[in-house]
């Protein structure tokens, strides 16, 4: 949790009991339901909690926006997010639904109401988002054919409505057909080892029909 106000020194009370929460939640579910690597469940706030902030730390969602997050697997990044972002909408899908219930069962134990979480695979809904959230579940030419057709007309933040996206290593040759996109380094903004290859992908993406 101490990692969390190293780098978010502002959230409030209500915020820091819901991330300190976070830690007890998942070690009882991934009991149950292996969401959550052995391994990393013991570094969940470096890993899974903070990385899926560094999305916090390129954008601040505004009140009524509506976000998307794909692949959202055990909740990342969109259970960090909606904590963070109380009064922003998130909408989080996964094709595996014992995941979904973990979603699910977490964001009830938190009180969050601003999450819905559903079984559902990316391309199937024509639902519409200002930004669309998501860590690596595959490479960004195949993720953008998934996703194209959700992006909202209408953008109401500094940046345009699009794609942010959690990765690491090279993404040059993946990145290439989309000379727009932005790549902002984590090791830039958290000092821990874990973060020095990972990166925050920005991707403006225009309404299509």
């Amino acid at each position: 949790m101490d990692i969390i106000l190293k780098y978010f020194p502002g959230v409030t009370e209500e915020q820091q009991e819901q991330f300190s929460k976070l830690g007890s939640l998942y070690e009882e579910w991934n009991a149950k339901i292996n969401v959550i690597s052995r391994k990393d469940i013991e570094s969940l706030y470096a890993r899974h909690v903070l990385h899926s902030l560094g999305i916090a730390k390129i954008m601040e969602f505004k009140p009524g926006a509506h976000v998307l997050d794909v692949g959202t697997g055990g909740g990342f990044p969109g259970i960090p997010l909606a904590i963070m972002f109380p009064d922003t909408q998130f909408y989080l899908v996964d094709v595996i639904a014992k995941k979904i219930k973990v979603v699910n069962e977490v964001a009830k134990a938190l009180g969050l109401k601003n999450i819905k979480a559903e079984q559902r695979r990316a391309g199937t809904f024509d639902d519409r988002f200002d930004f669309i959230v998501s860590r690596a579940v595959t490479n960004m030419p195949d993720f953008v054919k998934w996703i194209r057709k959700n992006i909202a007309k209408k953008s109401n933040h500094e940046l345009q409505n699009g794609i942010l996206y959690l990765k690491g290593g090279d993404l040059t040759e993946e990145l290439a057909l989309f000379p727009k996109a932005e790549q902002h380094h984590l090791s830039d903004i958290f000092e821990e080892e874990f973060f020095e290859t990972k990166k925050v992908v920005y991707l403006p993406l225009k309404y299509k029909v």
